[in-house]
């Protein structure tokens, strides 16, 4: 796997799928439940490439591509899964990520216990939880002037 990071737990569940159990996988990410889940339903996506923060995302098609992608995934898993609940996706945002690989939260709501809701809320400039949604309009490419 090309930027495998030999410590990152993420990474280990990429090359190594038998000890967890996959929710989706493709070409490009893996999905899987949060092992400690926030809410009814709690799956992360996550690259199969070591990405290690929304930090390190650029306004480049392919950046802008994988996160819609991973959002895509997350979207249809819940739907599948949670159709009657009130969705939500989002990245933590450094210093605020518990693992240095990007992971998209997809969560079927509501909050359990309803406090873990603190934990993705977005504090600003200061970081916190970002929206997919937000982060795909930061990274979207610019248009090239023809």
């Amino acid at each position: 796997m090309a930027g495998a990071n030999q410590a990152c737990i993420f990474c280990e569940i990429v090359r190594n799928p038998t000890t967890t159990r996959l929710l989706h996988t493709d070409e490009k990410v893996i999905a899987f439940q949060d092992i400690k889940p926030a809410a009814q339903r709690h799956y992360l996506v996550i690259p199969k490439e070591h990405i290690p923060t929304v930090n390190d995302l650029q306004r480049r098609d392919e950046d802008y591509s994988l996160v819609r992608h991973m959002l895509s995934v997350g979207q249809e898993l819940l739907r599948k899964d949670a159709p009657q609940n009130i969705h939500r996706f989002g990245f933590h945002q450094p210093p605020f990520n518990s693992v240095d690989h990007l992971h998209l939260h997809c969560f079927a709501l509501p909050y359990v216990p309803r406090w873990k809701a603190i934990k993705y809320k977005s504090l600003g400039p200061l970081g916190g939880f970002i929206e997919a949604e937000t982060l795909l309009e930061k990274i979207r490419p610019l248009l090239s002037k023809v």
